[in-house]
C-alpha cells in the first residue's frame, strides 16, 4: 500500500495523542512483527471507509482474492453439468488446432491461451453475456484473439458449426471461403465475429471507446444502451502494449461502469514470464486502481480458503506477498514435494499448516481463475457494479496451458506449441474425465476425434437453455441496421456545385462548411459524428463548437475563458462533437465504434474523423486495418496534407505519403481532391455507397489542404 508521504506537513492539533498511536504501532512491530502491523493498519483503513472518514485511496492490496469466501454469492447454475460442458469445449478446442496442423504443417494456432481462460469464458457464456434475440443489441464481448479456438469449439457444441467447419480452421481457401479465421475477423466471418481483437492491445482500446460511444448515443437520446455491457478479455502480457492501458483513465473520468476488463493473468507471454522478478497482478491492480477503476482480484481457488483461515499469524499471506511470479511459474511445473519444501518448507509454521495434505493435494492447489465459483463471484460483482460510475477490472490468476498436461502447461514454450502426440492427448482426455466418450482406440487413428453430446442429452439441453435465458448465441453479428438513416438533401451540396467565385477557399475550409451543412440537415444531421483529436482550431473547425457543442458526459461545469466570444468552447451532455484530445489511437477507436454502430447497435451513424494527416494515419496503421476488418463505414479526413502545407515546421510535419499508405488498405477508398467542390462530390458519393440502398462496408480517406 502506497501513500504520498506528505502527512507530516499538516499541523498536529494533539501531539500527545499522535505520539501514543505511534508508540502503539512501534510496540506492535517490535513484539508481533511487521505482518501483524500491516494487518491492523488494514483494519483501521477498512473501518475508516465504513465510517466515511475520507482517506487517500491505496493502490494495492494483499495478494489474496478481493472477495473473501464468506462474501461469495450463491452459484445459480449446475456446476457438474457446466464442468462437463467445459471439458467438451476444452477437448474440441485442442483437437481442432492439432488436426489443423496435421492437415497443413505449420498452419499454426494456439492451444494454451484458451486452455488457461476456459473457465473465464464459460462463466460469461452461461451466466452473463447477453445475446441479440428479439432485436436486442445485447452485450459487446471482445474476445482475446488467441482464444478463438475455444469460441469455435463452443459453437460446435451449439450446432452452429459442424465437424467440417472445425476442420477448416485457418483454411479459408475452398468451400466459398467459408473457413474459420485464425482470429476474430468480421470481414472473413461476417455473421459470426463482431470485433477484430488482434493485434495486441487493439481489443482493449476499442472496447473502452465503444463503452464511451454507447454512453454518447444514450446521452444524445439516439439509442437506449443502458442494458448493454462491454466485456474485454485480454492477457497480462498484452498489457505491455500502450493501447491496452494508455486510455484507461478515460474510462473512470467518463464514469464507464458499463465496461469490464477481464485480464487473464497466466503470468506468461511468448518468451517467458511477464514479470519474473515482480508480480504482474499487483502491478496491474495499482495501475487500474490508480486510474480510478474498481479492481477485483481472483488469485486463489477454494482449496486455499481453509489454509488462509488458519493463517492467524499472517505468515501464509506474507509468503504469498513476497513470492515473485517467476517462482509461482516454477511451482506450476514442479511436484508437490518441491512445493512443500520450497514454498511451505522454509518456515516451520507454514510446513505445519499443510502437514495434513499429500504431495498430490499440494500440487492440485488451484489458481483462482480456474475456480468456477470464484470467477462467478467476480463476474457477479462486476455486473452489480453498474451504477457506481467506476469501470471494473477483473484480474484472474491462471496457468497457461491448464489441463494440457505436464509437458505443456506452464512452460516457457507453451504459447508456440501447436501439436500433441497420442500420449499427450490421452493425458488431456484423462484430466478432462472423458474416458467414456474418447476411448484409447479412438486416439490411435490418424487424427483424434471431436466430441459433442447428442441433442437429447442433459448437457446439450442445459447449454442451449442457458443461452436462451440470455437472449441467444454469442458471438453473433447482425449487419442489417434496425434504424436506417435518411441521406441528406441535395441542398446540403448545392453551394459547392458552382465553386467559390472570387473567394479563395481551401479544401479544409470547404469541408468545414460541408460538415456544418450535413449536421444541419433535418433528417440526417443527428447521425453525424464529428471526431477531432485536439486540432479543430488548426483546421478552422472551432466554429462548430458553439453550434454542435462538444460531447461531455458530465456537461460543462465551468464558464470558459472565451465565453463572451462567438466561437466559445462549449461542452454539453448532448454535444455532438467528440473532441478526443491528443490521441490519434483513441480517435480511431471512436471512429470504429461509430462506424460499426449499424451492426453492433442497429443504428447507422456517420463518423467524420478529421486529423493531422502526417501523424493521424501512419501512427495508427494497425487500427486502420482493424477498422477495415471490423467493416467500419465513415470518412477519414487527412487535413494539412501534402508537402507544401507546413514547410516551416520541417520535413517531419510534411506529408506526401499518407495517401499512398491509405491506398494499400483494400476497403479504403483513397482520394486526393484539389478543389472544395470535389470534396463535396466525393462525400456525396461515399454516403450513397456506404449508406444507400445496398450499403458497402468500406470507408473513405480524403486529403484536405490548407
Amino acid at each position: 500500500m502506497l501513500f504520498d508521504g506528505s502527512v507530516h506537513q499538516l499541523p498536529d492539533t494533539d501531539p500527545q495523542e499522535t505520539q501514543e498511536w505511534l508508540d502503539s504501532l512501534d510496540a506492535i512491530v517490535d513484539v508481533q512483527g511487521k505482518t501483524r502491523a500491516r494487518y491492523l493498519l488494514s483494519r483501521l483503513l477498512e473501518r475508516a471507509r465504513e465510517t466515511q472518514v475520507s482517506f487517500p485511496a491505496t493502490v494495492s492490496t494483499p495478494y489474496v482474492n478481493t472477495i473473501p469466501a464468506e462474501h461469495e454469492p450463491w452459484f445459480p447454475g449446475d456446476e457438474h453439468l457446466e464442468r462437463r460442458i467445459r471439458a467438451y469445449i476444452r477437448w474440441n478446442a485442442a483437437v481442432m488446432v492439432v488436426r489443423a496442423n496435421t492437415a497443413a504443417e505449420g498452419i499454426g494456432g494456439h492451444l494454451a491461451t484458451f486452455a488457461s481462460s476456459a473457465s473465464l469464458y464459460e462463466v460469461g457464456f452461461n451466466h452473463f453475456f447477453r445475446g441479440k434475440d428479439n432485436g436486442q443489441a445485447g452485450d459487446h464481448v471482445y474476445f482475446q484473439g488467441h482464444a478463438a479456438p475455444g469460441v469455435y469449439a463452443r459453437a460446435y457444441l451449439e450446432r452452429r458449426f459442424e465437424a467440417e467447419d472445425l476442420d477448416h480452421f485457418r483454411r479459408e481457401i475452398g468451400r466459398g471461403g467459408r473457413g474459420l479465421s485464425s482470429y476474430p475477423h468480421p470481414r472473413l466471418m461476417p455473421e459470426f465475429w463482431e470485433f477484430p481483437t488482434v493485434s495486441m492491445g487493439l481489443g482493449p482500446i476499442t472496447a473502452l471507446y465503444h463503452a464511451r460511444f454507447n454512453r454518447y448515443l444514450e446521452n444524445r437520446k439516439l439509442d437506449d444502451t443502458s442494458e448493454s455491457r462491454v466485456w474485454a478479455f485480454l492477457g497480462d502480457g498484452e498489457c505491455d502494449e500502450p493501447e491496452s492501458l494508455g486510455a484507461i483513465s478515460l474510462a473512470s473520468r467518463e464514469h464507464l461502469d458499463n465496461l469490464v476488463f477481464v485480464v487473464n493473468c497466466n503470468l506468461q507471454r511468448l518468451d517467458g514470464p511477464v514479470r519474473g522478478n515482480g508480480k504482474i497482478i499487483q502491478e496491474l491492480e495499482a495501475t487500474f486502481r490508480g486510474a480510478g477503476w474498481n479492481v477485483i482480484k481472483v488469485v486463489w481457488g477454494s482449496k486455499w480458503d481453509e489454509l488462509l483461515a488458519r493463517d492467524v499469524s499472517g505468515v501464509l499471506l506474507n509468503k504469498m506477498n513476497s513470492t515473485v511470479d517467476g517462482e509461482f511459474q516454477r511451482y506450476t511445473v514442479e511436484d508437490g514435494n518441491y512445493i512443500r519444501e520450497n514454498f511451505f518448507g522454509p518456515d516451520p509454521r507454514l510446513r505445519e499448516m499443510v502437514s495434513h495434505l499429500t504431495d498430490l493435494e499440494l500440487q492440485a492447489l488451484p489458481r483462482g481463475g480456474h475456480d468456477y465459483r470464484k470467477v462467478y463471484a467476480a463476474f457477479k460483482a462486476a455486473s452489480d457494479n453498474l451504477g457506481s460510475g467506476r469501470p471494473t477490472a477483473i484480474l484472474a490468476k491462471t496457468v497457461k496451458g491448464w489441463t494440457l498436461g505436464p509437458e505443456i502447461e506452464g512452460r516457457n514454450a507453451t504459447h508456440q506449441i501447436k501439436k500433441m502426440n497420442v500420449e499427450q492427448l490421452r493425458v488431456l482426455r484423462d484430466r478432462l474425465h472423458l474416458n467414456d466418450e474418447i476411448t484409447d482406440e479412438m486416439l490411435e487413428g490418424e487424427v483424434a476425434p471431436y466430441y459433442r453430446p447428442p441433442e437429447d442429452s442433459v448437457e446439450y439441453q442445459y447449454l442451449i437453455a442457458r443461452r436462451r435465458a440470455l437472449d441467444g448465441f454469442v458471438p453473433r453479428r447482425i449487419a442489417t441496421a434496425r434504424r436506417r438513416l435518411t441521406l441528406p438533401s441535395d441542398d446540403v451540396f448545392r453551394e459547392f456545385d458552382s465553386g467559390s467565385g472570387q473567394q479563395s477557399v481551401s479544401t479544409t475550409m470547404g469541408f468545414t462548411r460541408l460538415l456544418r451543412n450535413l449536421a444541419r440537415d433535418a433528417a440526417f444531421g443527428e447521425r453525424v459524428v464529428p471526431i477531432i483529436p485536439d486540432e479543430a482550431r488548426t483546421f478552422g473547425m472551432d466554429s462548430l463548437f458553439r453550434e454542435l457543442k462538444i460531447y461531455a458526459s458530465q456537461g460543462q461545469k465551468y464558464e470558459p475563458v472565451d465565453h463572451d466570444l462567438l466561437l466559445t468552447y462549449a461542452e454539453s451532455t448532448s454535444g455532438q462533437i467528440l473532441e478526443e484530445g491528443i490521441t490519434e489511437a483513441g480517435s480511431l477507436a471512436s471512429f470504429i465504434a461509430a462506424g460499426t454502430a449499424y451492426a453492433t447497435r442497429g443504428i447507422e451513424m456517420v463518423p467524420f474523423y478529421t486529423f493531422y494527416s502526417m501523424f493521424g494515419f501512419q501512427r495508427v496503421g494497425d487500427l486502420i486495418w482493424q477498422a477495415a476488418d471490423a467493416r467500419t463505414r465513415g470518412f477519414l479526413l487527412a487535413a494539412t496534407a501534402g508537402r507544401t502545407t507546413l514547410m516551416g515546421e520541417g520535413l517531419q510535419h510534411q506529408d506526401g505519403h499518407s495517401l499512398v499508405l491509405a491506398s494499400t488498405v483494400p476497403p479504403c477508398r483513397a482520394y486526393d481532391p484539389a478543389f472544395a467542390y470535389e470534396v463535396a462530390a466525393i462525400v456525396r458519393s461515399g454516403l450513397h455507397e456506404m449508406y444507400g440502398e445496398v450499403p458497402t462496408d468500406v470507408f473513405y480517406y480524403i486529403t484536405l489542404y490548407n
